[in-house]
């Protein structure tokens, strides 16, 4: 990480795990990385904004989900830096990394509810995906956290 962008803060977000009735994950192809990279929903926190908040209305933009069932709040925050070549462009350049919490969600409505194609667009696909392809589609500056993510979802769920 270049030394002007060490002591930036972290950014507070969430993060949030989508799960269908056959524990498969929601997974979606970001507008602006062409790559084959996938993640799941995640934005950040406004100001005044409780974290469960955040998360709701973040699935809700991103993805048009509303039909689902909390199932837990992950106990500790991950954190991940963003690589040299995003610093200082992302975020408006404010912040080194993210800071999230986490929360596993049970998706209550049908497939074709789900509509990325939101006023502000992020993703320009979406699937569902076994727990553990979660680690095999994700961007390398994320992966840390999809490790500790997946983890913590096979306990919950199993």
């Amino acid at each position: 990480m270049g030394d002007k962008f060490k002591d930036l803060p972290y950014r507070n977000g969430v993060g949030i795990i989508v799960i269908n009735n056959d524990n498969k994950v929601f997974v979606a192809k970001r507008i602006d990385n062409p790559k084959n990279f996938w993640q799941m929903p995640q934005g950040g926190v406004d100001k005044g904004e409780s974290f469960l908040s955040a998360a709701y209305r973040e699935l809700e933009e991103e993805t048009s989900i509303k039909k689902v069932k909390l199932i837990k709040e992950i106990d500790e925050m991950t954190t991940y830096e963003l690589p040299d070549h995003l610093l200082g462009k992302i975020w408006k350049g404010k912040y080194k990394g993210q800071k999230q919490k986490w929360f596993l969600m049970r998706y209550l409505g049908k497939d074709n509810e789900i509509n990325i194609h939101t006023p502000k667009p992020e993703f320009l696909d979406w699937k569902w995906i076994e727990i553990d392809m979660i680690t095999n589609v994700v961007v390398d500056f994320k992966l840390e956290v999809y490790k500790k993510i997946q983890k913590k979802i096979k306990i919950i769920i199993n």
